[in-house]
C-alpha cells in the first residue's frame, strides 16, 4: 500500500502538471516537494493546496484508515466527516477556518508582547 507522498507524487504526475510549476505556486523548492514524496504523512492543508493547484480531490486516495490515524485529517473534525471518505465541503470549510483564527489569537498575542516588550526597553535604556 502506497504511502501518502506516493500517492501525492502519482497524482501529480498523471495530472500532466510540470513540477516547477508547482512548486512555483506553493511557493517551495524542488528539493523539498521531493522530500514530501518520501514522507508517510502529509500534511491535509499542503495536500489540499496541491489539489487545488492539479485540480485533484486527494479525498478519494487515502482509506478511511489513514485519514483516522494519519494527520492529513486537520485536527477539530467532527467524527462525522472522519469516518466517510470524502468530507462535505461545508464541514471543510469550518475546519479550515479553525487554525486561521487560532493564528490570528496568536499574532494578537505575540504583537501585545512586543509590545510590552518595547515599553520596558524604553524605560530600562531610554532617553537619560
Amino acid at each position: 500500500m502506497p504511502h501518502q507522498g506516493e500517492i501525492l507524487q502519482d497524482a501529480i504526475r498523471s495530472s500532466g502538471i510540470s513540477i516547477t510549476r508547482i512548486v512555483d505556486e506553493l511557493g517551495i523548492t524542488r528539493p523539498t516537494i521531493y522530500r514530501k514524496f518520501k514522507d508517510e504523512t502529509l500534511d491535509y492543508g499542503f495536500v489540499k493546496r496541491v489539489g487545488d493547484i492539479i485540480g485533484h480531490d486527494f479525498s478519494s486516495d487515502f482509506t478511511s484508515l489513514q485519514q483516522t490515524v494519519l494527520p492529513f485529517v486537520a485536527s477539530g473534525v467532527t467524527s462525522n466527516v472522519v469516518n466517510s471518505v470524502t468530507p462535505r465541503s461545508g464541514a471543510l470549510q469550518s475546519v479550515e477556518q479553525e487554525p486561521i483564527k487560532q493564528l490570528m489569537a496568536l499574532q494578537t498575542k505575540y504583537i501585545a508582547l512586543l509590545e510590552a516588550y518595547n515599553e520596558l526597553l524604553v524605560k530600562v535604556y531610554g532617553p537619560k
